[in-house]
Protein backbone atom coordinates (compact mmCIF):
# COMPACT_ATOMS: atom_id res chain seq x y z
CA UNK A 1 0.00 0.00 0.00
CA UNK A 2 1.27 3.39 -0.84
CA UNK A 3 1.79 6.37 1.22
CA UNK A 4 -1.40 8.39 -0.38
CA UNK A 5 -3.75 5.84 -0.25
CA UNK A 6 -2.74 5.00 3.74
CA UNK A 7 -3.38 8.84 4.55
CA UNK A 8 -6.65 8.79 2.66
CA UNK A 9 -8.06 6.12 4.64
CA UNK A 10 -7.05 7.51 7.95
CA UNK A 11 -8.67 10.99 6.87
CA UNK A 12 -11.96 8.76 6.53
CA UNK A 13 -11.72 6.73 9.37
CA UNK A 14 -11.08 10.03 11.45
CA UNK A 15 -14.24 11.50 10.16
CA UNK A 16 -16.21 8.81 10.95
CA UNK A 17 -15.17 8.69 14.80
CA UNK A 18 -15.71 12.55 14.94
CA UNK A 19 -19.01 11.74 13.67
CA UNK A 20 -20.16 9.01 15.60
CA UNK A 21 -18.93 10.86 18.96
CA UNK A 22 -20.31 14.26 18.23
CA UNK A 23 -24.22 11.88 17.73
CA UNK A 24 -24.05 10.65 21.24
CA UNK A 25 -22.62 13.55 23.17
CA UNK A 26 -25.12 16.63 24.17
CA UNK A 27 -24.17 19.96 25.34
CA UNK A 28 -23.75 21.29 29.02
CA UNK A 29 -26.91 23.09 30.48
CA UNK A 30 -24.44 25.69 31.68
CA UNK A 31 -21.67 27.18 29.07
CA UNK A 32 -18.33 28.46 30.52
CA UNK A 33 -17.68 31.55 31.93
CA UNK A 34 -15.53 33.86 30.41
CA UNK A 35 -11.96 34.27 32.61
CA UNK A 36 -11.03 38.06 33.47
CA UNK A 37 -8.61 39.26 31.76
CA UNK A 38 -4.68 40.08 33.77
CA UNK A 39 -5.48 43.35 33.55
CA UNK A 40 -9.23 43.53 35.21
CA UNK A 41 -8.61 44.72 38.90
CA UNK A 42 -6.99 47.77 37.52
CA UNK A 43 -10.37 48.33 35.81
CA UNK A 44 -13.41 49.68 36.93
CA UNK A 45 -16.71 47.33 36.63
CA UNK A 46 -19.26 49.30 35.20
CA UNK A 47 -22.63 50.27 37.49
CA UNK A 48 -25.77 48.21 37.15
CA UNK A 49 -28.02 49.96 35.46
CA UNK A 50 -31.80 50.39 37.54
CA UNK A 51 -35.02 49.12 36.32
CA UNK A 52 -36.46 52.22 35.34
CA UNK A 53 -34.44 54.88 34.12
CA UNK A 54 -35.59 59.04 34.56
CA UNK A 55 -34.63 61.45 33.16
CA UNK A 56 -33.48 64.82 34.86
CA UNK A 57 -35.76 67.63 34.92
CA UNK A 58 -34.82 70.09 32.57
CA UNK A 59 -33.22 72.66 35.47
CA UNK A 60 -31.37 70.02 36.62
CA UNK A 61 -29.74 69.81 33.47
CA UNK A 62 -26.01 71.49 33.18
CA UNK A 63 -25.19 73.59 30.70
CA UNK A 64 -22.91 72.63 28.15
CA UNK A 65 -19.42 73.94 28.86
CA UNK A 66 -17.26 75.09 26.11
CA UNK A 67 -14.49 72.88 24.86
CA UNK A 68 -10.97 73.67 26.13
CA UNK A 69 -8.64 75.29 24.12
CA UNK A 70 -5.64 73.12 23.90
CA UNK A 71 -2.57 74.59 22.18
CA UNK A 72 -1.50 72.20 19.79
CA UNK A 73 2.85 72.64 19.16
CA UNK A 74 3.97 74.83 16.74
CA UNK A 75 0.45 76.04 16.35
CA UNK A 76 -0.35 80.27 17.44
CA UNK A 77 -2.75 80.18 19.35
CA UNK A 78 -5.78 82.81 18.26
CA UNK A 79 -8.66 83.99 21.23
CA UNK A 80 -11.97 81.89 21.34
CA UNK A 81 -14.88 83.80 20.53
CA UNK A 82 -17.62 83.74 23.33
CA UNK A 83 -20.04 81.36 24.11
CA UNK A 84 -23.29 82.69 22.78
CA UNK A 85 -24.72 83.25 26.30
CA UNK A 86 -21.38 85.13 27.18
CA UNK A 87 -21.35 88.83 26.70
CA UNK A 88 -18.41 90.18 24.46
CA UNK A 89 -15.98 91.74 25.31
CA UNK A 90 -15.87 94.38 22.51
CA UNK A 91 -17.30 97.47 24.19
CA UNK A 92 -21.06 98.67 22.76
CA UNK A 93 -21.80 101.31 21.27
CA UNK A 94 -24.49 104.29 22.97
CA UNK A 95 -27.47 103.64 21.14
CA UNK A 96 -28.19 106.54 19.12
CA UNK A 97 -31.32 108.77 19.89
CA UNK A 98 -34.97 108.12 17.88
CA UNK A 99 -35.45 111.21 15.26
CA UNK A 100 -38.66 112.17 15.65
CA UNK A 101 -40.41 113.24 12.37
CA UNK A 102 -42.98 116.35 12.99
CA UNK A 103 -46.30 115.10 12.26
CA UNK A 104 -47.38 116.44 9.22
CA UNK A 105 -50.55 118.18 10.50
CA UNK A 106 -48.03 120.07 12.67
CA UNK A 107 -47.08 123.51 11.45
CA UNK A 108 -43.31 123.63 11.12
CA UNK A 109 -42.01 126.14 13.82
CA UNK A 110 -40.90 129.90 12.61
CA UNK A 111 -40.98 133.56 13.05
CA UNK A 112 -44.94 134.65 12.49
CA UNK A 113 -46.14 135.32 9.05
CA UNK A 114 -47.36 138.68 8.16
CA UNK A 115 -51.25 139.43 8.43
CA UNK A 116 -53.35 137.78 5.84
CA UNK A 117 -50.59 135.79 4.50
CA UNK A 118 -50.19 132.13 4.13
CA UNK A 119 -47.28 130.25 3.64
CA UNK A 120 -45.97 130.14 0.32
CA UNK A 121 -45.71 127.05 -1.76
CA UNK A 122 -42.52 126.04 -3.95
CA UNK A 123 -44.67 126.89 -6.68
CA UNK A 124 -44.92 130.45 -6.07
CA UNK A 125 -41.55 130.53 -4.95
CA UNK A 126 -40.58 129.38 -8.16
CA UNK A 127 -43.38 130.12 -10.54
CA UNK A 128 -41.61 131.02 -14.45
CA UNK A 129 -41.48 134.37 -15.68
CA UNK A 130 -44.26 133.16 -18.30
CA UNK A 131 -47.02 132.81 -15.66
CA UNK A 132 -45.36 136.64 -13.75
CA UNK A 133 -46.38 140.18 -14.93
CA UNK A 134 -44.10 143.11 -15.10
CA UNK A 135 -44.54 143.97 -11.93
CA UNK A 136 -43.72 140.31 -10.00
CA UNK A 137 -40.30 139.72 -11.82
CA UNK A 138 -38.58 142.52 -9.78
CA UNK A 139 -36.51 143.46 -12.72
CA UNK A 140 -33.29 145.98 -12.74
CA UNK A 141 -31.78 147.87 -15.35
CA UNK A 142 -28.32 146.55 -16.45
CA UNK A 143 -25.59 149.11 -15.69
CA UNK A 144 -23.59 150.00 -18.95
CA UNK A 145 -19.78 149.80 -18.91
CA UNK A 146 -18.24 153.70 -19.62
CA UNK A 147 -15.33 153.01 -21.30
CA UNK A 148 -17.21 150.04 -23.40
CA UNK A 149 -20.19 153.11 -24.32
CA UNK A 150 -17.25 155.19 -25.44
CA UNK A 151 -16.08 152.56 -27.79
CA UNK A 152 -19.17 151.98 -29.54
CA UNK A 153 -20.35 155.45 -29.82
CA UNK A 154 -16.45 156.08 -31.31
CA UNK A 155 -17.47 153.28 -34.22
CA UNK A 156 -20.97 155.06 -34.69
CA UNK A 157 -19.48 158.28 -35.65
CA UNK A 158 -16.87 156.78 -37.46
CA UNK A 159 -19.87 155.15 -39.93
CA UNK A 160 -21.59 158.76 -40.10
CA UNK A 161 -24.69 157.89 -37.62
CA UNK A 162 -26.60 160.85 -36.68
CA UNK A 163 -27.37 160.53 -33.02
CA UNK A 164 -27.35 162.21 -29.44
CA UNK A 165 -27.09 161.15 -25.99
CA UNK A 166 -30.36 161.07 -23.98
CA UNK A 167 -30.68 161.12 -20.08
CA UNK A 168 -30.83 157.89 -18.33
CA UNK A 169 -34.21 156.30 -18.99
CA UNK A 170 -36.09 154.82 -15.97
CA UNK A 171 -39.54 153.90 -16.27
CA UNK A 172 -39.81 150.90 -13.59
CA UNK A 173 -39.72 147.36 -13.21
CA UNK A 174 -36.64 146.34 -15.27
CA UNK A 175 -37.71 148.92 -17.90
CA UNK A 176 -34.95 151.31 -18.78
CA UNK A 177 -31.96 151.77 -20.47
CA UNK A 178 -28.09 152.96 -18.62
CA UNK A 179 -26.61 155.36 -21.35
CA UNK A 180 -29.63 156.02 -24.34
CA UNK A 181 -29.27 157.63 -27.54
CA UNK A 182 -31.49 158.73 -29.71
CA UNK A 183 -30.54 157.99 -33.89
CA UNK A 184 -31.81 160.09 -36.67
CA UNK A 185 -29.58 158.90 -39.35
CA UNK A 186 -28.96 154.86 -40.03
CA UNK A 187 -26.12 156.46 -42.01
CA UNK A 188 -25.07 159.60 -43.48
CA UNK A 189 -28.07 160.84 -45.94
CA UNK A 190 -30.50 157.63 -44.76
CA UNK A 191 -33.00 158.94 -42.59
CA UNK A 192 -34.16 156.46 -39.74
CA UNK A 193 -37.94 157.45 -39.08
CA UNK A 194 -38.91 158.50 -37.13
CA UNK A 195 -35.86 158.51 -34.54
CA UNK A 196 -35.10 155.93 -32.30
CA UNK A 197 -34.59 155.31 -28.94
CA UNK A 198 -31.97 152.61 -28.22
CA UNK A 199 -28.88 151.54 -27.11
CA UNK A 200 -25.39 151.86 -28.51
CA UNK A 201 -25.07 148.32 -29.25
CA UNK A 202 -28.33 148.29 -31.48
CA UNK A 203 -27.65 151.35 -33.27
CA UNK A 204 -24.21 150.17 -34.49
CA UNK A 205 -25.65 146.89 -35.32
CA UNK A 206 -28.19 148.60 -37.69
CA UNK A 207 -25.39 150.51 -39.35
CA UNK A 208 -23.74 147.76 -40.01
CA UNK A 209 -26.72 145.69 -41.67
CA UNK A 210 -27.85 148.53 -43.79
CA UNK A 211 -24.37 149.31 -44.98
CA UNK A 212 -23.11 146.02 -45.79
CA UNK A 213 -26.70 144.09 -46.64
CA UNK A 214 -29.25 146.55 -47.33
CA UNK A 215 -28.02 148.88 -49.87
CA UNK A 216 -25.95 146.36 -51.91
CA UNK A 217 -28.95 143.94 -51.80
CA UNK A 218 -31.36 147.00 -52.84
CA UNK A 219 -28.24 147.93 -55.47
CA UNK A 220 -28.51 144.24 -57.16
CA UNK A 221 -32.58 143.71 -56.74
CA UNK A 222 -33.70 147.21 -57.04
CA UNK A 223 -31.69 149.24 -59.24
CA UNK A 224 -34.13 151.38 -60.60
CA UNK A 225 -35.36 152.38 -57.34
CA UNK A 226 -32.63 154.56 -57.26
CA UNK A 227 -30.58 155.35 -53.47
CA UNK A 228 -31.69 154.34 -50.39
CA UNK A 229 -33.60 157.29 -48.79
CA UNK A 230 -35.09 156.51 -45.45
CA UNK A 231 -35.97 153.05 -42.94
CA UNK A 232 -39.10 153.28 -41.81
CA UNK A 233 -39.24 151.71 -38.08
CA UNK A 234 -42.03 150.74 -36.30
CA UNK A 235 -40.93 150.46 -32.60
CA UNK A 236 -37.47 151.21 -30.52
CA UNK A 237 -37.41 151.93 -26.75
CA UNK A 238 -40.89 150.32 -25.25
CA UNK A 239 -41.66 149.36 -21.98
CA UNK A 240 -43.76 146.12 -22.29
CA UNK A 241 -43.22 142.41 -22.20
CA UNK A 242 -42.44 140.21 -25.27
CA UNK A 243 -45.56 140.95 -27.75
CA UNK A 244 -47.10 143.10 -25.52
CA UNK A 245 -48.23 140.53 -23.38
CA UNK A 246 -49.58 140.95 -19.77
CA UNK A 247 -47.35 138.26 -18.27
CA UNK A 248 -44.30 136.67 -19.97
CA UNK A 249 -40.46 137.34 -20.45
CA UNK A 250 -39.55 141.18 -21.01
CA UNK A 251 -39.25 142.42 -24.31
CA UNK A 252 -35.73 143.39 -26.00
CA UNK A 253 -37.37 146.48 -26.32
CA UNK A 254 -37.96 147.63 -22.76
CA UNK A 255 -33.89 147.36 -22.45
CA UNK A 256 -33.32 149.33 -25.71
CA UNK A 257 -31.39 146.51 -27.35
CA UNK A 258 -34.32 146.09 -30.23
CA UNK A 259 -35.92 147.79 -33.10
CA UNK A 260 -38.75 147.04 -35.58
CA UNK A 261 -38.65 147.73 -39.17
CA UNK A 262 -41.50 148.32 -40.99
CA UNK A 263 -40.45 149.30 -44.56
CA UNK A 264 -37.22 150.88 -47.08
CA UNK A 265 -38.27 153.90 -48.69
CA UNK A 266 -36.16 154.33 -52.51
CA UNK A 267 -35.69 157.39 -54.29
CA UNK A 268 -38.46 156.33 -56.91
CA UNK A 269 -41.35 154.08 -56.77
CA UNK A 270 -43.29 152.48 -54.42
CA UNK A 271 -42.03 151.70 -50.92
CA UNK A 272 -40.78 147.95 -49.81
CA UNK A 273 -42.89 146.97 -46.94
CA UNK A 274 -42.25 144.13 -45.04
CA UNK A 275 -44.20 141.43 -45.32
CA UNK A 276 -44.87 137.79 -46.18
CA UNK A 277 -42.86 136.61 -49.39
CA UNK A 278 -41.51 133.07 -49.14
CA UNK A 279 -43.63 132.70 -52.20
CA UNK A 280 -42.79 136.01 -53.87
CA UNK A 281 -40.62 135.03 -56.66
CA UNK A 282 -40.23 138.96 -58.22
CA UNK A 283 -37.19 140.74 -57.20
CA UNK A 284 -38.73 142.50 -54.77
CA UNK A 285 -39.45 139.12 -52.75
CA UNK A 286 -35.48 138.11 -53.35
CA UNK A 287 -34.63 141.54 -51.71
CA UNK A 288 -36.44 141.09 -48.75
CA UNK A 289 -35.81 137.74 -48.21
CA UNK A 290 -32.14 138.75 -48.33
CA UNK A 291 -31.66 141.26 -45.56
CA UNK A 292 -34.00 138.99 -43.30
CA UNK A 293 -31.47 136.56 -43.91
CA UNK A 294 -28.16 138.50 -43.95
CA UNK A 295 -29.88 140.26 -40.45
CA UNK A 296 -28.55 137.22 -38.57
CA UNK A 297 -24.62 138.15 -39.15
CA UNK A 298 -25.49 141.61 -37.13
CA UNK A 299 -28.28 140.90 -34.48
CA UNK A 300 -28.67 138.22 -32.51
CA UNK A 301 -32.30 137.49 -32.83
CA UNK A 302 -34.59 138.78 -35.95
CA UNK A 303 -37.83 137.85 -36.62
CA UNK A 304 -39.67 138.02 -39.57
CA UNK A 305 -43.28 137.55 -41.01
CA UNK A 306 -43.14 133.74 -41.72
CA UNK A 307 -41.89 133.25 -37.85
CA UNK A 308 -45.08 133.98 -36.31
CA UNK A 309 -48.40 136.76 -36.51
CA UNK A 310 -46.85 138.83 -33.98
CA UNK A 311 -43.90 140.11 -36.97
CA UNK A 312 -46.43 139.49 -40.21
CA UNK A 313 -45.56 143.34 -40.82
CA UNK A 314 -42.28 143.47 -39.91
CA UNK A 315 -38.60 142.51 -38.80
CA UNK A 316 -37.76 142.18 -35.10
CA UNK A 317 -34.16 142.83 -34.55
CA UNK A 318 -31.89 142.56 -31.22
CA UNK A 319 -28.96 142.11 -29.40
CA UNK A 320 -29.60 140.28 -26.30
CA UNK A 321 -26.66 138.47 -25.46
CA UNK A 322 -27.17 134.37 -25.00
CA UNK A 323 -25.10 131.85 -23.49
CA UNK A 324 -22.46 130.60 -26.22
CA UNK A 325 -22.85 133.38 -28.38
CA UNK A 326 -26.33 131.77 -29.56
CA UNK A 327 -28.46 133.38 -32.31
CA UNK A 328 -32.08 133.00 -33.56
CA UNK A 329 -32.77 133.64 -36.88
CA UNK A 330 -36.31 132.97 -38.41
Amino acid sequence: MTEPDALGKFSILAILTATAFLAGARLPPHGPLPQPRPDAGEMTAPAPLPDKTELPAPDDVPAPQPKPNVPKPGVKEEPEAPAPDQPSARPTEPAKPETVKPSPAEPMQGPPLPPGKGPQTPEEDNMPPAEQTLEEQHLTIEPESDPEHAECTAALKALGVVFKDAPRIDDGNGCGIDKPIIVSEALPGIRLKPEATVRCPAALALARWVKESVIPAASAALPEQGRLMTVNQATSYMCRLRNGAGTGKISEHARGNAIDIASFHFEKGEDVTVRSRREDATLTGAFQRTVSAAGCLYFTTVLDPESDAAHETHFHLDVIERKGGYRYCH
